[in-house]
């Protein structure tokens, strides 16, 4: 495995969307989430996430050290039982509760340290477990003290910059399934959600702490997170997030494991405007704003690096 990052991080990304619907919520009907006191869109940190494993499995397929754990339509239990293995413990989902500890308190009377060796195995071939931690619950199950792993990157939700209003569209649907519903009716209606515009911004954490501690999330791991970021959207085109793109991310380095300054003081100099402030019209463009850092207000020991 290679060396952990020694340094830490906060980041911001700006991302927007255009006639689209960038993350419905299952209990309003997938419309786009909203604060109802706010009027501000949201996107959760589960949602980005979903859309940074999917590119690393794109780009990577499968290559040793990159695998993905959390796989949509894929059982936990398959991959947790290949971290059983590495202590001798061919089929963990065939044992009873009680056989399986009995197996892994024997090995650890023995004087192996079962908890720390399937972890690291698990953290050095999963990068998602590596980089945001799991929860492995076949592994609670066993009596293992490393079911749960915390991992350094974590996101918080995504929040648009000017409230946004959800409309919905009235949609035609000419493809008839039975032939009993082409003599009733030549088409059917349907509706879809979309926002119309909407720029988001999100905030994310990176420890180098836990990195070193647990799972060993390294530099190179690091770069790969940055360009699966900037590209998240990009292998996730439908119909329902058409036109999403990551328009900028902003990386805050630290000079020591531990930090030089709280995050917030990081975000705080991150300031997104209107261009024109006299502007009363909804946003319809990335172009309509200006983002801009008070790089004078950054905290000794802390740089400022914008991709795009």
């Amino acid at each position: 495995m290679s060396e952990a990052i020694k340094n830490r991080y906060e980041f911001v990304i700006l991302f927007d969307v255009e006639n689209g619907n960038p993350n419905g919520d299952p209990d309003a009907g997938n419309m786009p989430r909203v604060d109802p006191e706010t009027g501000l869109g949201i996107v959760t940190d589960v949602c980005l996430k979903r859309k940074i494993r999917n590119y690393v499995e794109t780009v990577k397929e499968d290559e040793p050290g990159y695998r993905i754990y959390v796989k949509d339509g894929v059982p936990l239990n398959r991959s947790d039982n290949q971290g059983f293995k590495q202590v001798d413990i061919e089929d963990a989902s065939g044992l009873k509760s009680g056989e399986l500890k009995k197996k892994i308190k024997a090995k650890k009377d023995s004087g192996i340290d079962v908890d720390k060796q399937v972890c690291d195995w698990m953290c050095a071939n999963f990068f998602d477990i590596r980089t945001f931690g799991a929860v492995m619950t076949t592994m609670v199950k066993g009596a293992l003290n490393c079911g749960q792993v915390r991992g350094p990157v974590q996101l918080g939700f995504a929040r648009s910059v000017e409230p946004v209003v959800p409309q919905e569209v009235t949609i035609t649907r000419v493809a008839i399934t039975t032939e009993a519903d082409a003599e009733k009716k030549g088409t059917e209606m349907g509706r879809k959600y979309i926002v119309p515009y909407g720029l988001y911004r999100c905030e994310g954490y990176i420890s180098a702490n836990l990195a070193r501690k647990v799972t060993g999330f390294s530099e190179k791991d690091l770069q790969l997170l940055w360009t699966a970021i900037l590209n998240m959207f990009e292998h996730d085109h439908s119909a329902a997030r058409g036109k999403m793109a990551v328009r900028e991310l902003i990386v805050f380095k630290h000079d020591s494991e531990l930090g030089c300054a709280p995050a917030w003081k990081l975000f705080d100099t991150v300031h997104i405007c209107r261009k024109n402030e006299e502007e009363t019209s909804p946003a319809r463009a990335y172009e309509d704003y200006l983002v801009t850092i008070d790089v004078d207000a950054l905290p000794e020991g802390v740089t400022c690096r914008r991709l795009i």
